[in-house]
């Protein structure tokens, strides 16, 4: 996963794998191709039409999907296909994309702040300050929003400029029964059949500037556009990413990676299939329960299903064992250059015991974590949190509290009700209650302890009860909490109020000694991980920095590859197999159109002339991770040849452990995608406007 500064160093590297463009037009990030890759902030997309039409996966655009979506008009189940463009509705005012506009180097600014700090506490809030500091000047021209990445643990740090743009409409997704088809059986899995894609629209105000939803807003106008590959695509034949993938840890110390697999993995995976249960119960009698929480089951199975996967190739590779004998080997290499090496095994021991302080409250902050999937509770701490935080001045605000934030934090407020059902939501606070009191004394929060009143399953059931008297049910009532100041919540009689009032003050304790840490981890993990580069370059290995959901590069080839079971696949997989797999019942419910146009022989001039039908989804071996979802897969002269949804079962070790001999991701081939939109659910208007017209 390369980061835009070292395109020029693996130029040549790209010319070897196959590259036809000219390697310079990759280090024009505003340019063509790169110019149209845009951020989903979660997801990846890009641009495929000069009226701003956007493609991504359909799993991305889920949770729009779900927002819009009623037992009575299922569009996770039916599809949808605005057939004019008055008839695109919202994602929900909280969707986003995200155009890069300019990258800054900034390493010298930040580290001099931080270095300046006397202390731990003071190195977080000197970082925190010189953050919004420069964030704040980057988003002095409206309609930008800035971040800053870290890169190395600290080493290195840039900051990104992208245009906002604030209404987001989807235009077009599949059916469920090809969008989501083989669902989480099929997910991670290989062979592979899902046609994981679904289309927005980026809309500006008149005067083509960001806006919020209107209905006079008018498409976007993007400076770089994708083009579809004009080439069949083939085995062995040079493929690129650019996507922004959320977080890798092959820069992890043994300490934390033996933390994750003996403990973090099974622990979270244990509560989310709990979790999966519950809703899943619930859901099977309540219609509106299955639809308003879709999209979060969606997430707890993906997440786990990757869990559990991980954990069988660590074990299968032995991967715990090589971190633990790397990290040894590197140590030995740090003694070896005797007093230039110290700082950095001083630097490893700090992080050791600094690691050992946060797992001793591990139970208790995974617990807290169970209580965010509270809608009552969280929106309740959430509210006073920011009535507190609105009585400082702006740039003394704690982050995501600031005035750039409060547009999210409302339209996560009015959106809530699609996404929340009484019931529902009282039976996940149960949860979270029950696996509460199970924590040890000195793990527990008096101000908790005080609100369930006990231990027993009655007492937390009178908690419950009380809390169903809350008027934070109503979306209403959300709204009036939004402009409250903080004497009003002290006076609150609601119980969900009266909650978060007693709990935040606790809870803002456990936040600062967490910041006190992370002050301490930002001094030592920047000297470490620049040493373990420094190792790893020194035995000719890759170096590049992990995934931070900042934008990346990855190139390889399309290939398939063999099992663990010598099972030998290959790369493509094919339209007449979709059948195979058809039950007519989720998750494998492919719609009748679909079948229809399979059984006639409809290849709608796709069909690829050495497979001799429409190729569904491929295999290559790019190096991606979540985030990658979405992300345009190009071939060798920059055009659109696939959309990139997934990787195999064996590959998702590579979070913590990247195997290119296992490494493989899945895509959805593009002539899959205009199949589906030409003889299944037609949508020859966006054809046309990705200059690709339906074909006889």
């Amino acid at each position: 996963m390369w980061v835009p500064q070292q395109l020029p160093d693996i130029a040549p590297a790209l010319r070897k794998a196959g590259l036809k463009l000219n390697p310079q037009r990759l280090a024009d990030l505003t340019g063509d191709p790169l110019g149209a890759v845009v951020s989903l902030g979660g997801c990846t997309a890009s641009f495929v039409s000069p009226q701003g039409l956007v493609l991504t996966n359909h799993h991305c655009a889920y949770g729009a999907i779900q927002l819009n979506s009623t037992p009575e008009n299922n569009l996770m189940r039916d599809g949808f296909n605005a057939a004019a463009p008055g008839d695109e509705i919202s994602a929900g005012p909280n969707a986003r994309i995200f155009a890069l506009d300019r990258i800054d180097d900034v390493t010298e600014q930040v580290q001099a702040a931080i270095a300046a700090a006397p202390d731990a506490l003071a190195r977080t809030t000197a970082l925190d300050t010189i953050e919004k500091s420069l964030v704040g000047a980057c988003e002095a021209e409206p309609g930008y929003r800035c971040r800053l990445y870290s890169f190395f643990g600290g080493a290195q740090y840039r900051l990104f400029r992208n245009l906002e743009i604030r209404d987001v409409r989807l235009v077009y997704a599949p059916a469920g029964g090809i969008g989501s088809f083989g669902g989480d059986v099929d997910n991670w899995m290989w062979p592979r059949h899902t046609g994981d894609f679904a289309f927005y629209r980026a809309y500006v105000g008149a005067d083509g500037r960001p806006a919020d939803y209107a209905e006079g807003n008018v498409p976007f106008r993007p400076r770089q556009v994708l083009r579809i590959a004009e080439r069949p695509l083939r085995e062995g034949e040079f493929v690129m990413v650019a996507g922004y993938p959320g977080r890798t840890s092959r820069y992890a110390t043994a300490d934390e990676f033996a933390e994750t697999v003996t403990w973090r993995y099974p622990q979270i995976g244990r509560h989310y299939r709990a979790l999966i249960d519950l809703v899943e119960a619930q859901g099977k009698t309540d219609p509106e329960t299955e639809v308003r929480y879709a999209s979060v089951v969606r997430g707890w199975q993906n997440t786990l299903k990757n869990y559990e996967g991980q954990l069988q190739g660590f074990e299968r590779i032995g991967a715990l064992e090589q971190r633990q004998a790397e990290q040894a080997a590197v140590l030995e290499w740090l003694r070896g250059r005797g007093e230039a090496g110290q700082a950095a095994i001083e630097a490893q021991s700090r992080i050791a015991a600094l690691e050992a302080q946060g797992m001793a409250t591990r139970e208790r902050d995974l617990v807290l974590g169970l209580l965010e999937n509270s809608g009552l509770l969280s929106t309740a701490v959430r509210l006073y949190r920011l009535s507190m935080e609105k009585e400082k001045p702006d740039a003394m605000r704690e982050q995501g509290f600031q005035q750039r934030d409060l547009p999210v934090i409302e339209g996560g407020l009015r959106q809530m009700d699609r996404r929340y059902v009484p019931a529902m939501d009282r039976a996940l606070t149960r949860y979270a209650l029950q696996q509460y009191v199970q924590l040890p004394a000195d793990q527990r929060v008096a101000a908790i302890d005080a609100f369930i009143g006990g231990d027993t399953d009655a007492a937390i059931e009178r908690a419950l009860d009380r809390l169903d008297r809350s008027a934070l049910r109503a979306g209403d009532e959300r709204l009036k909490w939004f402009a409250a100041d903080r004497h009003a919540f002290l006076r609150s009689r609601d119980p969900a109020l009266q909650y978060a009032a007693a709990v935040l003050p606790e809870l803002l304790k456990i936040e600062l000694a967490a910041k006190a840490r992370a002050g301490d981890l930002l001094q030592q993990r920047p000297v470490y991980l620049q040493a373990v580069a420094e190792y790893r370059a020194s035995r000719g290995e890759a170096v590049y920095p992990d995934a931070n959901s900042s934008l990346r590069l990855t190139f390889g080839n399309v290939t398939g590859y063999t099992d663990l079971a010598g099972t030998a696949h290959t790369p493509f997989t094919r339209l007449e197999e979709i059948p195979t797999k058809a039950t007519g019942a989720e998750p494998f419910d492919a719609p009748k159109a679909q079948l229809d146009a399979i059984a006639a022989g409809r290849h709608g001039g796709l069909a690829d002339r050495r497979l001799r039908t429409v190729p569904v989804n491929f295999l290559s071996d790019l190096d991606v991770t979540g985030g990658n979802s979405g992300s345009p897969v190009l071939d060798a002269d920059g055009r659109l040849t696939g959309l990139l949804f997934d990787m195999t079962w064996e590959a998702v070790v590579s979070n913590w452990v990247f195997d290119p001999a296992m490494t493989r991701t899945i895509s959805v081939d593009q002539r899959y995608i205009r199949w589906v939109m030409q003889e299944v659910d037609p949508a020859p208007r966006l054809l046309q406007e990705m200059g690709v017209a339906p074909r006889n």
